[in-house]
């Protein structure tokens, strides 16, 4: 009767025998077989083979094209979904592992020369896809879902984020100012589209109210604000077509209102030049603030082409006087907005114009 162990040596002999036979005779026995994934061919290097009734793969030629990521070390498959569903197999193992369940496969995975085979219908279906076999044409069919319903779309890559920032606040952030109707302005660090720019007061949209160009925005409070502190937000789109939202905060005091303006010309309704002079009255040593261009449909004073920004100091009787250069079409419609801001309370007065082009 023959020892265990010359028993064990032959059964050994055996096994290794049968192992270089599959792997060096199987390969010329393989099928021309196809994969398709949604309907695209996949190229597969080297090409999908079957063993036992079912369809083996290249180890990344699948995992990688089912958006999975792959890790092999020491015969184990670690496969990763975009999910983040995790499978676990290992060769010559019918035991594999898919969200931390145990699952019996018919076929282990194994190696031919240097590559890894995995069985495809089970990864793709562990994966969250739909497999289909086409017996006539040798094509697996693969359509990829995630968890029984259609794979979402790629992500859209985030809108970068825009680069306008606001300069020259006023009040400026978290100041003091004595007036309750002080003049609320800032100006932008690049040009933005100001259809989109959008103002609010502590919680109250006041776009309709302000003067918006590209280079800025303008409100003068036409009531007293309560005393207090108050938040402006400044939001829209630069010309890029990126979104910003800025936010300042101020206190305003209880001092009632001082500050007057008045101009001497032009008048309501005139017609203009490219050039021409505004002139005018308001408090000793006030800051007058000058914004003219066209006037967009969009809004009563938002300006688009041909915008001219521009500041003076009224003398010390309250005069102002300031010239204008603007490139308007003629016969189009120019909007002025002047605002005048006391240089002790910061409160603010404004006169808006519409005037004819000539």
């Amino acid at each position: 009767m023959p020892s265990s162990f010359s028993f064990g040596r032959r059964t050994g002999a055996l096994a290794l025998a049968t192992f270089l036979l599959v792997a060096l005779v199987f390969p010329t026995g393989a099928l021309a077989l196809s994969v398709t994934i949604n309907g695209n061919t996949v190229a597969l290097n080297p090409p999908p083979v079957e063993r036992n009734g079912r369809v083996f793969v290249p180890l990344r030629g699948i995992f990688e094209r089912l958006g999975a990521t792959v890790v092999y070390q020491s015969g184990t498959i670690t496969a990763t979904g975009s999910d983040g569903r995790t499978i676990l197999l290992r060769i010559g193992s019918t035991q594999a592992t898919v969200a931390g369940q145990t699952q019996t496969i018919d076929v282990a995975p194994f190696i031919i020369g240097a590559s890894t085979y995995v069985p495809l219908r089970f990864i793709a279906q562990s994966l969250g896809a739909t497999v289909n076999w086409d017996a006539a044409n040798a094509v697996v069919a693969i359509v990829p879902s995630y968890h029984g319903a259609p794979a979402p779309p790629p992500p859209t890559a985030a809108p970068a984020a825009s680069e306008v920032r606001l300069r020259n606040v006023q009040p400026p952030d978290d100041a003091y100012v004595q007036s309750v109707r002080p003049t609320i302005a800032a100006d932008f660090n690049r040009r933005v589209d100001p259809n989109t720019v959008r103002i609010v007061l502590d919680g109250l949209d006041v776009t309709s109210q302000s003067t918006r160009s590209e280079t800025g925005i303008v409100y003068a409070p036409p009531s007293p604000l309560q005393s207090g502190r108050h938040r402006v937000e400044v939001s829209g789109k630069d010309r890029d077509g990126a979104s910003f939202t800025r936010v300042w905060r101020f206190n305003s005091g209880s001092r009632g209102p001082t500050n007057t303006i008045t101009l001497d010309r032009p008048q309501n309704g005139d017609t203009v030049g490219r050039n021409f002079t505004v002139s005018g009255h308001s408090v000793p040593n006030a800051r007058v603030h000058l914004e003219a261009g066209a006037l967009a449909p969009a809004g009563p004073f938002t300006f688009t082409t041909g915008t001219y920004v521009g500041d003076t100091v009224a003398d010390s009787n309250g005069y102002f006087s300031q010239q204008v250069s603007i490139n308007a079409v003629s016969g189009g419609r120019i909007g002025l907005t002047v605002t005048s801001t006391d240089p002790v309370t910061k409160e603010s007065a404004q006169v808006k114009l519409t005037l004819n082009a000539g």
